[in-house]
């Protein structure tokens, strides 16, 4: 039951992320008006938005107007049930779960947005940051201290590489979220985390790289890849770690 409900949320948030990813950069509201068409601008029927079936029984395609849905949306809605559900399964006990679900979906709305906009946009990194203290006032580990060293570590990490690549080379070499984002992340799991996320992000990220170059695609100094997205899967894994009791939280 605590599975099919960590699924069931889990596909429900993932439509709202999917829904944020793709207007909240073109400057449309996400909360007001019914759902509708991206092309059409058609409103949409209860049928037409049951997660992950509707588009599957769409074949990808609106039924108003033959637009192509956005892939966005199904991957999107996947994943969240998945963090759902792993969140169930690994946390110790219900309240964990929630928590861990909760750090999970804000991860995913993040990586979501710098991997298709490179964009980290303040308002929901700062909620991520905000949430974290919050969790650690409400008795969740590591202890709120833990917690304000690792947002300040984790955030001032980042800036002094960014501005030491940036004096060194005359032009940017990350963008200005990323520190904030580590910033936050600290702020859920604690300083003593940061170098374990740090690491996994970066090899997830020359991973990345790799099979870009595999797949044939030319990179160069000035090539760009969103390191946000590494940063969210890699302190997903060691949050997912942390509650089996794989490493010390």
């Amino acid at each position: 039951m605590l599975i099919a409900a960590g699924a069931l949320l889990g596909v429900i948030f993932g439509s709202f992320i999917a829904t944020i990813v793709i207007r909240w950069p073109q400057g449309r509201s996400v909360a007001r008006g019914r759902s509708a068409c991206d092309h059409c601008g058609t409103a949409l029927g209860p049928a037409r938005l049951v997660p992950i079936l509707s588009y599957a029984v769409q074949r990808g395609r609106a039924a108003c107007c033959g637009g192509r849905i956005d892939p966005v949306h199904p991957l999107t809605e996947l994943l969240a049930a998945a963090i759902g559900v792993v969140s169930v399964v690994v946390a110790p006990d219900l309240p964990q779960a929630i928590v861990g679900a909760l750090f999970g979906w804000l991860l995913l709305a993040l990586a979501m947005l710098d991997l298709r906009h490179f964009w980290l946009p303040n308002a929901l990194t700062g909620t991520l940051a905000a949430a974290g203290l919050a969790v650690g006032l409400a008795g969740f580990p590591p202890d709120p201290i833990d917690r304000m060293a690792g947002g300040a570590a984790g955030f001032l990490l980042l800036e002094a590489v960014r501005f030491g690549y940036r004096r060194l080379r005359g032009r940017e070499g990350m963008g200005g979220g990323d520190p904030k984002l580590f910033g936050a992340i600290g702020l859920w799991l604690g300083w003593h985390m940061l170098p374990l996320v740090l690491l996994g992000g970066a090899l997830a990220g020359l991973a990345a790289a790799l099979l870009l170059l595999l797949a044939g695609h030319r990179l160069g100094a000035t090539s760009r890849l969103p390191f946000g997205p590494f940063l969210a899967l890699a302190a997903w894994g060691v949050w997912i770690a942390g509650a089996a009791g794989t490493i010390a939280g």
